[in-house]
């Protein structure tokens, strides 16, 4: 476990955030014999930044000079933009979102024979991979579901979310009756409600949902439109106003802090800052109903992995090498635990999970996970940005959930 001292220096107060960076001076870029690299993060800077500082203690020769974009968009974009212009960062995160363009442009070098790659979970090792080549440190797993005022549903008679989706709305019902908001869910992502409900029928399906679709055999109007049509009950039976379009994750996650909704659809980011903002809150996360059908499940993948980048010269690739080593330390691992509750899977540091989120954590041990943009198998940028317009028009009552999917296949098919 990490020392006594460690653990201080990963909380105390650091240099100015101005700085961006891991404890590192502006004078420092030419001091002998240290290596300095560039690290783009979309984890954000107040759960990076002691983990970094605590990093330079331990290896003085990196310098790790760290920016940061907000997930998802707006860093894939980011990330982007800088591999092509040919300024890439020495490292940065590979996701659901961008690892085929970043892997068949051969952006990002092949980890697969490094030592720190070792002892972490295979769900996670191969998601960023691809023949036997790993490209991505992929430290911690994570799962969302519904997060849950247990007051206000006790006071319509739950003890928690129902298995179906039907019961789930007729609960939902009740607690706009009594008088509460009772759902929220940010769609400035693909909903997590949507990608927990096709996790669940592709979990039943042999070939999966996305090999079908991929190779021609289905499509995403055969498989996604009952699946949107019944996500789309929400507000065409004026359950969630469609309103919701405008909010972000966070301000979803400040409603419910604030106790005005009684559920929202959430993961361990948000723990921290609900028991920061209301500590006596009795809450808990619950798994997504399922369909008459299915089953409930949960959205979630492998976290994003750590990737280096192939452009960099040989010294800042093992400087960088250096670096990921350190966060797959049992150190460095728990403090990005202690950081962001995620769940990491390491054989080195078995996390104490929250209790609110304890009902997720098996799900996610046993890889009982999906995310769509994880398991299609092409153009997994272009499909989600045009999923997630498509989503935001269907709920604002411009098209159906038919059309939401005719578009997916559109895409698909290049047009």
């Amino acid at each position: 476990m990490k020392s006594r001292a460690l653990r201080a220096l990963a909380f105390a107060a650091g240099a100015s955030l101005t700085l961006a960076m891991a404890g590192c001076s502006a004078g420092s870029a030419n001091d002998e014999g240290v290596t300095k690299i560039s690290f783009l993060s979309w984890t954000g800077q107040e759960q990076m930044k002691p983990i970094l500082e605590a990093f330079h203690e331990e290896h003085p020769e990196v310098k790790v000079e760290a920016s940061y974009s907000p997930p998802v968009a707006e860093y894939i974009q980011t990330l982007q933009t800088r591999v092509l212009s040919g300024t890439a960062p020495d490292v940065f995160v590979i996701a659901a979102e961008n690892k085929t363009n970043l892997i068949d442009s051969g952006a990002v070098i092949d980890l697969a024979d490094e030592p720190f790659m070792e002892g972490v979970q295979e769900f996670n090792l191969d998601t960023y991979g691809r023949d036997g080549a790993r490209y991505g440190l992929s430290l911690s797993s994570w799962a969302a579901g519904y997060a849950y005022n247990k007051d206000m549903l006790a006071e319509v008679g739950y003890d928690g979310i129902p298995e179906t989706w039907d019961e789930f709305l007729k609960m939902l019902k009740a607690l706009k009756d009594a008088g509460h908001t009772p759902f929220l869910e940010s769609v400035d992502q693909l909903p997590t409600t949507v990608s927990a409900m096709l996790g669940a029928k592709t979990s039943e399906m042999d070939p999966s949902l996305d090999e079908q679709i991929f190779s021609g055999d289905s499509s995403f109007v055969d498989e996604w439109t009952p699946i949107l049509e019944e996500y789309n009950k929400l507000f065409t039976e004026d359950l969630v106003s469609a309103d919701v379009v405008a909010l972000d994750g966070d301000q979803v996650r400040d409603e419910f802090a604030n106790e005005r909704v009684a559920i929202i659809n959430a993961g361990p980011w948000i723990i921290n800052a609900v028991e920061e903002a209301n500590p006596e809150m009795n809450w808990s996360f619950g798994q997504v109903p399922g369909l008459a059908d299915g089953k409930p499940y949960q959205a979630g993948a492998a976290a994003p992995g750590y990737a280096i980048s192939a452009k960099s010269d040989k010294a800042k690739q093992e400087a960088a090498k250096t670096f990921l080593g350190w966060l797959a330390s049992e150190d460095g691992v728990e403090m990005f635990h202690e950081a962001t509750n995620d769940v990491t899977v390491t054989e080195n540091f078995q996390p104490e999970v929250n209790p609110v989120f304890e009902p997720m954590v098996e799900p996610i041990r046993e890889g009982e996970l999906y995310l769509p943009m994880i398991s299609w198998q092409r153009k997994e940028d272009l499909l989600n940005v045009e999923v997630v317009a498509q989503i935001q028009r269907m709920i604002q009552g411009q098209i159906s959930a038919e059309e939401v999917a005719a578009a997916l296949d559109a895409k698909l098919a290049g047009s």
